[in-house]
């Protein structure tokens, strides 16, 4: 071989070695952490920033996606100050992912199980709070309370119905007609009943009017009251009595 060929094949072996550095020292743990956003983000996180830092490492992430550094961090900032616990365990399971022999991998496996539990969290039932127990009791006693106007309202027909049936004789007795000294006297209907029987009791006597007679004088003569013998002829005028017309006599 001419040493012009050996000096070309100790190029191509020193070109190959130096390309294999440069590929092996962009995915290290220190350049990865030396990428400017990277650092900006760190500053943010020390200022208290951490909304500026999530963005300051996502642009890192944007740069190089496998930058295993910029998932940690952004998997912290998700879990610890912004809440966000489905984003932070999927920044913590691409750390785990792009470095499966880190000396804190254990360490984010807990994390990951502890912001699983919070999401189910949000699925489980939760047992109600003292409050809540509260209003769920003051909702059953107006509930019952609701039930007890309904049994009420159901059972008012029926008591309507009897108190009707108590105003009926009440109304009737008030329309008994009375007497002068205020009190209550017979029914209207008990009255025509008592005039109907004094008029049925009349006797087999009979009177022709005389001239001049009047019915207090025909009462009189036959001892009887005068409404009796109106009763007793129905019909009968007092100021237009004929000469001659009979009259029925009441036995009293």
């Amino acid at each position: 071989m001419s040493w012009k060929n050996l000096f070309r094949l100790c190029l191509a072996v020193i070109g190959s070695l130096a390309l294999w550095g440069c590929g092996s020292s962009t995915i290290t743990g220190t350049n990865e952490e030396k990428e400017p956003q990277f650092l900006i983000g760190r500053t943010r996180v020390n200022a208290m920033d951490f909304q500026g830092a999530i963005e300051a490492f996502e642009q890192a992430l944007e740069t190089n996606p496998r930058s295993a550094a910029a998932h940690f961090e952004l998997g912290w900032l998700y879990a610890e100050k912004e809440a966000a616990p489905a984003t932070a365990i999927y920044h913590y399971e691409k750390f785990l992912k792009l470095r499966p022999g880190a000396e804190n991998a254990e360490t984010i496996r807990l994390h990951i199980f502890r912001l699983k539990q919070e999401l189910a969290k949000g699925v489980l039932p939760i047992p109600p709070s003292t409050e809540v127990q509260r209003q769920l009791e003051q909702l059953a006693e107006e509930n019952r309370q609701l039930r007890d106007q309904v049994t009420r309202l159901q059972a008012a027909p029926s008591q309507v119905s009897t108190n009707n049936r108590t105003v009926v004789p009440t109304l009737a007795a008030a329309n008994r007609p009375r007497d002068n000294s205020g009190t209550t006297g017979r029914p209207v209907a008990s009255t025509a009943s008592a005039f109907r029987t004094e008029r049925a009791v009349v006797s087999g006597r009979t009177h022709r009017v005389q001239a001049g007679e009047t019915p207090a004088a025909i009462a009189r003569r036959y001892n009887v009251k005068v409404d009796a013998l109106l009763v007793a002829n129905p019909g009968l005028n007092p100021k237009r009595m004929r000469v001659g017309q009979s009259l029925s006599i009441p036995t009293r």
